[in-house]
């Protein structure tokens, strides 16, 4: 097959956008002899760097339709299949980063849609950012993939290149091309390199990707190519705008030995018959979305859904997820030999058949009580679980709300460190926040990690708790019925603090908490009350 790859001029500054757009359209008008696949780079209709979103739809506006025309046009010239990147509007009128796939006679075959939207590119207009439309990259689906000729399309823009996680992903979906519009501005050549190699090598594809030059002794940028699945390089353009010709074979892997004397496979075949995936990252469709993305309002199942098992238990917290709670909170206190356990109270009397104070025993003598009977019979047995237990099972399934009762306590070992280390190893840093009515240790926790977000509980300053939260930047707080009222929680919203309240289980009262604007209503009846409240909740699942 006789590929080619457009790569335009692009420049930093916003005046050139007339220029370089005469420029590009030039460069596809020069493409007139029979040729079977040409890619052009990202955002064909932004051809020079623009600041801010009104700038940025203004160029789309004005270059978007003429790109497409052109493209259409080349295609039928050519009788090619293109591959060209600009802004797409859905039907509900969502702009897009969009990679649109053009048939031999000019008809759009398909569109991919960027699975990583670079970070000003989806965030507000105020952040600096264009706003452009990233909702459906918050639900797990496979990678996008397109047949064309008996040609089997995968696709990747820009920011995707980054995403190595989603490299195995694209190796098994089988594809012969990997199509590349990008811009990655910011990378040297020898790095594009290594990242476009390594992609290939690892999904037995090859790719085929346009980007711009910066200019002719740029550095960065550019770097527009064809690499064989074996990761040798056919065509690099390093900064030179123009384009560049080569033939290609599609059905054309490569296979090596899978391991000393082993039989021939593809590199990442090789791989996943040695895989760990317990040892990486969590990742696929069982990731709910960070804290901070996911829509409110939400139910957040107190103590996982004790009202069918025991609370604060492994049984309780996984009935929530199953259901598909939003949030689940829990508490964890520390034993007497240092071991983090979940229960609520600091004594044993009413949960188990023990009788004491938690931390007055270790953790192996508190697992000779009984952590179920009290519950029912069917629960007879069950065993006090570790905030451990509690990560591994389900760290980025649902969002932890995490009462760190030994804080209220005020113990002479916070245990900040070791909490914080075991979210870090289950990678849930983003999926949790700490819950307490220690003012000094939320602050504490917020400067050392932030990653991991605090919500101020009430403690025996419930007036106060708003005041207290916007002191120390905290992202949330956990109101307590009755003491709060809606003057709390407009000032909270107007600080951008989100509201908790703890807690409902009466179907009427949590639509008035609703009403009042509350953002996570604490609840023991999971599913009671989110059939309650069914048609008020934000799901993004």
């Amino acid at each position: 097959m006789k590929v080619r790859i457009i790569q335009t001029a692009y420049t930093l500054n916003s005046d050139d956008l007339q220029k370089n757009y005469e420029g590009m359209i030039a460069l596809m008008q020069e493409c007139n002899e029979p040729l079977d696949i040409i890619v052009m780079p990202e955002y064909c209709d932004v051809p020079a760097a623009q600041i801010g979103k009104k700038a940025y739809r203004n160029a789309i506006a004005k270059y978007n339709a003429g790109v497409m025309e052109n493209a259409i046009a080349m295609a039928k010239r050519c009788h090619s299949i293109v591959f060209i990147n600009c802004a797409y509007v859905t039907e509900k009128g969502k702009m897009r980063n969009t990679t649109h796939a053009i048939d031999r006679e000019g008809n759009v075959v398909g569109r991919y849609y960027k699975a990583h939207p670079a970070p000003k590119e989806d965030k507000p207009e105020s952040m600096g950012g264009v706003e452009m439309d990233s909702s459906y990259t918050f639900n797990g689906k496979d990678p996008y993939t397109l047949e064309i000729e008996g040609i089997k399309f995968g696709f990747m823009t820009c920011y995707d290149f980054y995403m190595y996680e989603e490299f195995p992903q694209v190796a098994r979906q089988d594809v012969d091309i990997i199509i590349g519009c990008s811009h990655q501005r910011t990378d040297t050549h020898s790095a594009l390199e290594i990242i476009n190699r390594f992609l290939c090598y690892n999904t037995n594809a090859y790719l085929i990707r346009a980007s711009v030059s910066l200019g002719e002794d740029s550095s960065i940028g550019g770097g527009s190519c064809v690499i064989a699945p074996n990761g040798d390089v056919l065509v690099d353009m390093k900064s030179r705008a123009g384009y560049e010709t080569v033939e290609i074979d599609p059905t054309k892997k490569y296979f090596k030995p899978a391991g000393y004397n082993g039989l021939p496979k593809a590199h990442y075949q090789y791989i996943e018959d040695g895989r760990r995936p317990w040892l990486y990252r969590n990742g696929g469709a069982g990731v709910v979305q960070f804290d901070k993305f996911m829509e409110y309002p939400r139910l957040c199942a107190h103590r996982g859904f004790n009202t069918v098992a025991p609370e604060n238990s492994l049984p309780a917290y996984g009935a929530a997820v199953a259901l598909g709670a939003e949030e689940i909170e829990f508490d964890i206190w520390s034993t007497k030999d240092g071991v983090l356990v979940s229960c609520h109270d600091s004594t044993l009397e009413r949960v188990s058949d023990g009788e004491g104070n938690i931390w007055d025993y270790t953790y192996e003598e508190l697992l000779k009580f009984d952590f179920g009977v009290k519950h029912g019979e069917k629960f007879k047995g069950l065993r006090i679980c570790t905030f451990e237990e509690i990560l591994k099972r389900f760290a980025s399934r649902t969002i932890f709300n995490i009462h760190v009762k030994i804080w209220d306590k005020e113990t002479e070992d916070d245990k900040l460190e070791e909490i914080a280390g075991l979210i870090r190893k289950y990678d849930c840093e983003r999926h949790c926040y700490f819950m307490s009515s220690n003012y000094n240790m939320l602050k504490k926790a917020k400067e050392k990690y932030p990653l991991i977000g605090v919500c101020v509980g009430a403690g025996g300053e419930p007036w106060k708790i708003v005041d207290r939260a916007i002191e120390i930047g905290a992202e949330k707080v956990q109101l307590y019925k009755p003491y709060f009222n809606q003057e709390m929680i407009d000032k909270a919203h107007a600080n951008g603090i989100k509201c908790n309240v703890f807690w409902s289980d009466d179907p009427k009262e949590a639509n008035e908490f609703l009403d009042m604007g509350i953002d996570c209503i604490l609840t023991n009846d999971y599913l009671n009350i989110y059939n309650a409240v069914e048609n008020r909740l934000a799901k993004n699942k």
